[in-house]
């Protein structure tokens, strides 16, 4: 059983509302609301518009994702993933597309472009500290818990 929240959404003229494909689906495909054809050359990074504008309620977030699909068959996928839309955002979601392809790729109105997920926060509370507690990884970063060649 799964869980649900309103979200009100307004969508401009031509704008599809996010669909969830299948009753299992954490994502809702969020498609392309442009005036002609964009096309992204390989290496280059577009911002999309979807014509959505969402009131995400205080304590929730909608993350942005890239479209496995769309990642695998063109090398296209969303730059700054995940991307966050805070509950306070009234703006238009845009999405940042990037060609890693090897051609260019074009998108048209009604296109997927993306996924939205939506999402509780979980607010930290910061306090400033003399010290931390240490651990077995300690300050060990990128790649520091991998097999390490002898």
């Amino acid at each position: 059983m799964s869980n649900s929240v309103e979200i009100k959404c307004v969508a401009k003229n031509g704008a599809v509302l996010p669909v969830y494909k299948t009753s299992g689906a954490a994502g809702a495909d969020v498609c392309a609301l442009v005036d002609s054809s964009v096309t992204i050359e390989p290496g280059c990074t577009k911002m999309i518009p979807t014509g959505l504008f969402f009131e995400i309620p205080e304590g929730y977030e909608i993350q942005v994702r890239p479209r496995s699909g769309l990642a695998f068959k063109n090398a296209v996928t969303v730059i700054n993933t995940p991307g966050t839309i805070d509950s306070d955002y009234r703006g238009e979601l845009n999405v940042l597309l990037i060609n890693h392809g090897k051609e260019n790729f074009t998108v048209n109105s009604g296109d997927r472009i993306a996924q939205i997920v939506v999402s509780p926060v979980t607010l930290g509370l910061f306090s400033q500290v003399e010290s931390i507690s240490e651990t077995e990884r300690g300050s060990g970063g990128f790649g520091s818990t991998g097999i390490k060649s002898v």
